[in-house]
């Protein structure tokens, strides 16, 4: 047990380090890189809870496709260094308290959710690969398109301005 809570922080702590990299990186491939990190670092996490196929598919889906696209459109883009500005003081005081506020919403989601969370591990319903595929192509198959169609619509429009800033 002790082994597997070390293992834990450790990947806890790269993914918060991970995502705290990708915020303050200039470049947006060191950005995508750091991204890239943190999607391993919650693929370990999955392991760790058991949930063997959510951890290949967040390695295989965005550790390797999504990032793929996502360095294509930098590429595609041509982006530069990130130039940072100083932040005004008028949304720093608002932006404290609306991370204050968001961070009690999510400790309290935790807290409610936990009883839920017992309950649906019991049923094992959710255990298996053929309960998330079910759920996935029968219950939610509407949100699942509209992802792909908003990454279509993504790469179009990183096309188009790409192809804007020739002419």
């Amino acid at each position: 047990m002790t082994a597997q809570l070390a293992v834990f922080f450790a990947l806890a702590a790269l993914a918060v380090i991970g995502a705290v990299s990708l915020i303050l990186q200039k470049h947006p491939i060191h950005s995508a890189l750091s991204l890239i990190v943190v999607m391993i670092a919650l693929a370990g996490l999955y392991l760790l809870l058991g949930a063997e196929f959510v951890a290949a598919v967040q390695i295989i889906v965005y550790g390797g496709a999504i990032m793929v696209l996502f360095v294509f459109v930098i590429m595609l883009l041509n982006a530069g260094i990130e130039e940072h500005t100083s932040i005004s003081k008028m949304a720093g005081a608002p932006g404290l308290l609306l991370v204050a506020a968001l961070a009690g919403f999510v400790a309290a989601t935790i807290a409610r959710s936990t009883e839920s969370i017992q309950a649906s591990s019991q049923t094992g319903e959710l255990a298996s690969t053929l309960g998330i595929s079910n759920m996935l192509f029968k219950d939610f198959v509407y949100p699942f398109e509209l992802t792909s169609i908003l990454i279509l619509v993504a790469v179009l429009g990183a096309t188009v301005l790409a192809q804007r800033e020739k002419s």
